[in-house]
C-alpha cells in the first residue's frame, strides 16, 4: 500500500511518523514555542534530524473552544514557513480547512491536505469555492479526511452519544466517496477517525479498541492520539506532579507513545505525533518484533 501525494509516493508498508509542526500562539501542546517562521523551520530540521517521515504544518489552533483565525492571517503564519519546508527534502501536509488557503499551499507544491473538517467547511463570503474543488485540481495530491462532531468552538460541550463507531464510519466512507466523485483516487485519500474531536474519554479509547473495523473502507489510517487529554485521564499522578495534575501536556509523552504502538499494531498506517524521536524509537522495535514474528 502506498500514499500518492504530490511528490512523493509514500510506502506505508512501515508505519509512518507524521510530526506535528504548530506555527501558532496557542495550540494546546506547544503554542507559541514555533510561531516565528525561523523557530518553526528550526523544529523541522530537528523533526526530520529524529526521523520524521511527514512534517504537518499548521497555523490556526482547533484545540476545543478556540476562536478561528481569518485566512490572511493563516496565510501570513504559512507562507514563508512553507516555503523554505518544501525543500527539506521530506513530503509536508497543510492542517487547515480553508479552500484558498489550501489553494496557496498547494500552489507552492505541499504534498498533502490534512483537513479536520473533511472538506466540508464553506467559506460564507466564497461558498462556491469548496475544498474538494480545490484539491480537484492538483492532480496527485494526498488527502486525510477526519472525522469532527460539530466544530471546535462547541464539540467538547455537546460531545457524541452511546456508540459512535458507526456513525464515524459512515461518515468518512461517505466523505472518501464524495472526494472520489471529483476524480481523486483511493491511493490519495487516508482516513482519520478524529480522536478528541467532539468525543467523550470512552469514545476515543472505543476508536482505538475497535479501530479495526475502520480498515474495512480500505483506506490507510492516520491516528493522532498525541498528548490528547484523554491520554491524561488514565492512571496516577506522575513522580515529581502535584495530585491531580497527570493532565499537564508536557507530560504526556509516554501514554503518547504507547497510544501510537497501540494504533499502528491495530492497522494505523501514519501517526501524528509531538514526539517524533521517542515514537520513532518505539515504531523501530515493534517493525523489529513484527519481522522476526513473521519469518
Amino acid at each position: 500500500m502506498y500514499w500518492q501525494t504530490t511528490r512523493w509516493q509514500i510506502d506505508l508498508n512501515k508505519p509512518q511518523v507524521m510530526g506535528i509542526v504548530n506555527v501558532t500562539p496557542n495550540s494546546f501542546s506547544d503554542g507559541g514555542q514555533h510561531a516565528t517562521t525561523a523557530s518553526a523551520l528550526q523544529h523541522c530540521e530537528a523533526l526530520i534530524s529524529q526521523g520524521v517521515d511527514i512534517l504537518d504544518i499548521g497555523a490556526e489552533s482547533t484545540r476545543p473552544g478556540v476562536a478561528p483565525v481569518s485566512e490572511a492571517l493563516e496565510l501570513e503564519r504559512l507562507l514563508p514557513v512553507v516555503r523554505e519546508a518544501v525543500r527539506l527534502g521530506v513530503p509536508v501536509s497543510i492542517d487547515t480547512y480553508k479552500p484558498a488557503v489550501m489553494q496557496a499551499m498547494l500552489d507552492l507544491g505541499v504534498d498533502i491536505i490534512n483537513d479536520i473538517w473533511a472538506l466540508r467547511w464553506l467559506d460564507p463570503a466564497r461558498p462556491l469555492i469548496t475544498g474538494a474543488g480545490v484539491v480537484s485540481q492538483y492532480p496527485g495530491c494526498g488527502v486525510c479526511l477526519m472525522h469532527m462532531h460539530g466544530e471546535p468552538q462547541t464539540m467538547q460541550v455537546h460531545p457524541m452519544a452511546g456508540d459512535i463507531v458507526p456513525e464515524v464510519l459512515a461518515f468518512l466512507s461517505d466523505a472518501a466517496d464524495k472526494l472520489r466523485a471529483h476524480g481523486l483516487t483511493k491511493a490519495q485519500i487516508a482516513l482519520d477517525p478524529g480522536v478528541g474531536f467532539g468525543k467523550t474519554v470512552a469514545q476515543n479509547f472505543s476508536l482505538l479498541a475497535r479501530q479495526t473495523e475502520f480498515l474495512a473502507l480500505g483506506y490507510p489510517l492516520l491516528l493522532g492520539w498525541s498528548r490528547k487529554s484523554s491520554l491524561a485521564a488514565m492512571g496516577a499522578p506522575l513522580p515529581g506532579l502535584p495530585a491531580g495534575n497527570a493532565a499537564a501536556v508536557h507530560e504526556r509523552m509516554l501514554p503518547s507513545v504507547a497510544a501510537a504502538l497501540l494504533a499502528v499494531e491495530r492497522g494505523a498506517r501514519i501517526v501524528r505525533v509531538h514526539d517524533v524521536g521517542p515514537t520513532v524509537q518505539a515504531l523501530k522495535v515493534w517493525c523489529s518484533a513484527t519481522q522476526i514474528e513473521t519469518r
